[in-house]
């Protein structure tokens, strides 16, 4: 005969677990709002000073400064924008902020994503402009699914496709976390050596991490869709 523990303390432990689970999460969540900030503030220092020899790629007109500054300061704005949309207190609280902060986010990715296809034709190697160009077009595209399925009602494919969208305003930060990776791998695959000079590497890994920033944010994000996906599915069942 099979004794079985008592139903109350079952849900005790399921319920213990979760609170446990959700700290966990929150605790993530919160080092990932950090870490992001951290990375992207130096990063957008020099373009503060709106001086043109401050800027870490080369310059060849004030137009062009202007675009690239325009859509860093607004990219800056989704990146906050998109944390803070995600936040329960506000998300399921107060769902007026919710929804004004969100027009802030959709608005400031459309205008970062537009000026995005106009910085590609000032990038001159192909691999690095077809990376920026592919990563404005899938912004500009999965923000826009993410308001048109908030207008309709559908806010579970909203809130699906708003986190397409902030998994890709987040390859900001992920392409300049993977830097260093890539540098190793790089030094790896030639033998420990660099046959052609640092500065080559360097030129070489910043040519293809947006790229990898890209494909690293897809599958994490394709995999917490499925995970909640299969959770609900559990839990109906």
């Amino acid at each position: 005969m099979t004794l079985k523990p008592p139903k109350i303390l079952l849900v005790t432990y399921k319920q213990n677990k979760g609170v446990k689970k959700g700290m966990m999460q929150k605790k993530g969540w919160w080092i990932l709002v950090i870490v992001s900030v951290g990375i992207m503030i130096p990063f957008m220092i020099p373009y503060l000073t709106l001086n043109p020899a401050n800027s870490r790629v080369d310059i060849t007109s004030t137009t062009q400064y202007s675009i690239l500054v325009t859509h860093i300061g607004c990219a800056f704005i989704a990146l906050i924008t998109g944390f803070l949309q995600f936040m329960d207190r506000i998300r399921l609280k107060n769902p007026k902020v919710h929804r004004y902060v969100g027009r802030i986010y959709v608005v400031s990715v459309f205008i970062s994503g537009i000026l995005a296809l106009a910085v590609v034709f000032y990038i001159e190697n192909f691999t690095k402009a077809a990376a920026f160009l592919t990563l404005a077009i899938l912004w500009l595209f999965t923000c826009w699914k993410g308001y048109r399925t908030a207008a309709k009602g559908h806010f579970n494919a909203h809130r699906i496709w708003m986190m397409r969208s902030f998994g890709i305003t987040l390859v900001a930060v992920s392409a300049r976390v993977l830097v260093p990776v890539l540098l190793i791998t790089y030094y790896t695959f030639n033998g420990f050596m660099l046959p052609e000079g640092r500065d080559k590497m360097i030129e070489e890994v910043l040519n293809v991490n947006i790229w990898a920033g890209l494909v690293l944010n897809f599958v994490i994000v394709e995999w917490i869709i499925l995970n909640k996906k299969n959770r609900v599915e559990k839990s109906a069942n």
